[in-house]
Order: C-alpha cells, then structure tokens, then sequence
C-alpha cells in the first residue's frame, strides 16, 4: 500500500498506520505540527475507508436547548446568561411539548438537548422533561445532559452517581451527548472554565455512565488557547478510557466560535486546522468506531471535504440549533433530508441515514 506524504517526518507514521499499529503520542503531536494536510488526509482516509468504505452517515434530530441560565460563566460561552439578565430563558415542560408537536410530523429519530447549570431548578424538572419528551416521541432516542450537568443533577437528586442515572434512566434517558470536557487539561480549566468540572471528574462521571449502560459521544473544543500536546493529551485520555469502557460511540472536534465570548479577540479555525482536527482524530482514536464532521461548526461545504479526511459522519438535520449560531456561526440552523443526502452523495459517498446507536434506517 503506497500513500504519498510530502513531509518525510510523517513516513514512520504512515509505516504504523499501515500496520495497523497504534499511535502514540508524540505521532500525534507530529502530525499536528505537520502542514502536510494532504498527506495526513490520505492517511486517514486509508483508516476511514478501511472501517467503512464509503458509507457515510447522519440521523434526522432535534435539539432542545432547555435552559441558556447557568452558574458557570465560561469565558468561551456565548449561549449562557445569569438568572435574570436579558435573553435568560427557561423552557417548561409545556414549552418543551409544545416544541415537539411543532414538528410531531417529521421522522425525528433523536432529541439532543442540553442546557445551562441552573442555580434554581428541582431534580424533578429534569426528569419531567425526560417523561415529557418520551410521551410525545416515544420512538425518538433521547441523548440529553452533558457529564457536567450529570454532575449538576447528581448533586441535585441526593443520590449516588450511579442512583442518578438510573433515574435518568427511568425517566427516559438512553444516550448522552460528549460535550462539557472542552480540553482535558487543568491549565484551560483553570483559564477558561474554573467553576466547571474539572477533566479528572469528568473521566469519572463519563466511566460512570458508561458503566450504567449508556453510551456518549466525545468532543474537543480547539482553536482557542490550547496547545498542540494538549490537543493530543486531550485524544490519548479519551482513548485510555475507551480502552477501559468501550462506551463512545463518536467523537466530534467542536470549532471554537468566538463572537459574543470573552475571547472575542480570537481569529476563527482555518480550515487547515479544522480537516486536521477531523484526519489526526481518526488516526489517533483507533478505538472509536465514528468520527464526525460537525457542519453546524465548520459549514456544509467543509464538512463535505472532511468526509475524505476521515469522518464518516455529519451528525444530523439537527434543526435550530443555538449554542454555536449565538457565537457567530454562519452555517444553517438546520438542514432538510434532501439537502443533507445531497452534501454526501454530491461528495462522493454513500448517504445512510442511521438511529442513534449506527443501525441504518430504511
């Protein structure tokens, strides 16, 4: 198997990946450093393809986005507000209905909802919310509540992690979005999120969940004061855990978007940056099935690139989508079927529409 590379710091790499050997650290962190992007994209496609072919996959979902109120006050935020300062909302039960019958004729497959950490709200809120949405769609796979807000409501219930989430469980919860980590790294905690979990606890509250039989996706905010070495730290703990669990399903880089944040002065990723995030993930992570290519953080017509640098996935219609567009995003809000078919197969690949878990639908 011949893959052409133009930098030579990259061969001993190539040599593993045909192997089929695992990487290591410091291969990530010369990839990254590498500008040879078309060489790093052959070999993760060699990866993709291997495991794939050339399919490529995307759900039909909805996003619900319960609550922007939260106690944390990230400085890469720009979806959060405090109780009571203008533009904080609070969706009910009700509201959260009313949401959902809007679109009760779509073949909605998954509801994503996260929110803020809200000072106020009782545990039963949350697992009102999760009767509430089964009862409408009770065929819909819920993915809700990050680790963070897991540990939010842990504290809230009174109960052990493990006795949360089997209420949870109860109520309706069957999968759990990746995101709250942002860069496992205690220097960015501190930084940029003091009051949020730090990277230790959000190891042990995803090993929880997945210990309770969900699984989660996995992220990595980049493009904002990260180092190259805490990008590939960040990759070797989520494939450690892996190892230990085997509970993530994906893994998705989330483009950091600056406007409206307290890192305004931040340029946006490149789409240099962005198709290397995509590429050295799926070398790196070769113990994660999926690797998507967010479109709601890179745009529709990258997205369509970095299905041959890796991805195998857009994620899905998704449908008014907030927290990314309140930081600037320019891409749509929401894509139709059609339109989301279209990006795949005008790409080069085979468009499958698929459920939560991967299974294809149709």
């Amino acid at each position: 198997m011949r893959i052409y590379l133009s930098d030579p710091k990259l061969i001993p790499v190539r040599e593993k990946v045909i192997a089929g050997t695992r990487l290591d650290a410091d291969d990530g962190l010369v990839l990254f450093q590498s500008h040879d992007i078309i060489g790093i994209g052959r070999l993760a496609n060699f990866v993709r393809e291997k495991r794939h072919g050339k399919k490529a996959f995307y759900i039909y979902n909805q996003h619900v986005n319960y609550t922007n109120v939260c106690i944390n006050g990230c400085r890469f935020c720009a979806f959060s507000r405090k109780g009571g300062e203008g533009g904080a909302y609070t969706m009910t039960a009700h509201e959260v209905r009313e949401k959902l019958i809007s679109r009760i004729h779509e073949p909605i497959n998954e509801i994503h909802m996260v929110g803020g950490i809200h000072p106020d709200l009782p545990f039963t809120y949350y697992l009102d919310l999760l009767k509430t949405i089964k009862e409408i769609r009770p065929h819909a796979v819920i993915k809700a509540f990050t680790a963070v807000e897991i540990d939010h409501l842990a504290k809230l219930s009174g109960l052990s992690l493990e006795g949360t989430l089997q209420k949870l469980k109860d109520a309706g919860l069957e999968m759990v979005p990746g995101g709250g980590a942002e860069v496992l790294s205690s220097r960015v905690h501190d930084k940029l999120f003091p009051k949020k979990i730090g990277h230790e606890r959000w190891l042990e509250i995803v090993a929880a969940i997945h210990g309770a039989g969900l699984t989660s996706n996995a992220t990595l905010l980049y493009g904002h004061i990260e180092t190259l070495k805490e990008r590939v730290d960040h990759l070797v703990s989520l494939r450690n855990l892996q190892d230990r669990t085997g509970g993530f399903t994906a893994f998705i880089p989330l483009a950091f978007h600056s406007k409206n944040t307290r890192l305004s002065h931040l340029p946006a990723t490149t789409a240099h940056d962005d198709l290397k995030n995509i590429a050295v993930a799926r070398l790196m992570l070769d113990n994660f099935d999926h690797i998507k290519a967010y479109w709601v953080m890179i745009g529709e017509k990258l997205a369509q690139v970095a299905l041959s640098f890796g991805a195998d996935d857009l994620d899905g219609t998704i449908i008014e989508e907030k927290i990314t567009h309140m930081a600037g995003a320019t891409s749509s809000v929401g894509l139709t079927r059609p339109k989301i078919r279209h990006m795949i197969t005008s790409a080069g690949f085979e468009a499958v529409e698929r459920d939560s878990f991967y299974r294809a639908i149709g």
